[in-house]
């Protein structure tokens, strides 16, 4: 056995912060401690964890995670849901419409068919993990070529972009919203816009590329 004190605690933390399953022989192996003395913490946080707990503890495949209760779902969801949504403003909204059908594109491609500077909506959309640079187009300048990510799939409940409605539909919607009118059937919510978009640092010296004073 090893001297290591607070185990339980130590190995809670753990789980805490890396958000996704750690195998348990990975934690004994850093933390150099035997594997008995893993599974005896986790049994232990398993029993703390239960229950009416917000918070549980799963075991899979030689793996250990921290996990929402799933009774309180729906609850969860409630107040995540749209705290997420507004993070997304308008303008990103229309920016991954348009990546989401017509990838991989580059920032300047985007621009062409918003007729607007798109710089700050890439760059929500590249920290939200909704897009990702997937590439350098074959012309002047070898600008960025981006692409959707998983994440975005997720976001949006979709199996794959087959799921998503029929591009010209979209449009026509994206052209409403740019008009200022609002229907009930919109795919996107209404959000007020920055008055200003600043060009992101990962952009600066992308051609093409001016900042908004």
């Amino acid at each position: 056995m090893s001297g290591l004190k607070n185990i339980k605690d130590i190995v809670l933390s753990v789980l805490f912060v890396a958000g996704d399953g750690v195998e348990k022989s990975f934690i004994a192996e850093k933390l150099n401690i035997t594997e008995k003395e893993v599974q005896k913490a986790v049994d232990e946080l398993a029993k703390t964890f239960c229950g009416e707990s917000g918070i549980h503890v799963i075991e899979y495949k030689n793996k250990v995670q921290l996990s929402s209760n799933p009774q309180y779902a729906e609850l969860i969801s409630a107040v995540l849901n749209p705290i997420r949504e507004k993070t997304l403003t308008r303008a990103a909204l229309e920016t991954l419409a348009i990546i989401a059908y017509k990838q991989p594109i580059t920032k300047l491609e985007i621009e062409e068919i918003r007729t607007v500077n798109s710089d700050y909506a890439v760059q929500i959309l590249s920290e939200q993990n909704m897009i990702e640079v997937v590439g350098r187009k074959d012309a002047v300048g070898k600008p960025l070529m981006f692409g959707t990510t998983e994440n975005f799939l997720k976001r949006f409940n979709l199996r794959d972009l087959a799921d998503l409605p029929d591009y010209e539909s979209l449009l026509e919607r994206i052209k409403v919203i740019e008009e200022g009118e609002t229907k009930s059937d919109s795919l996107y919510n209404e959000f007020p816009l920055p008055v200003e978009e600043e060009v992101p640092d990962f952009l600066n010296g992308e051609e093409g590329v001016q900042k908004i004073e």
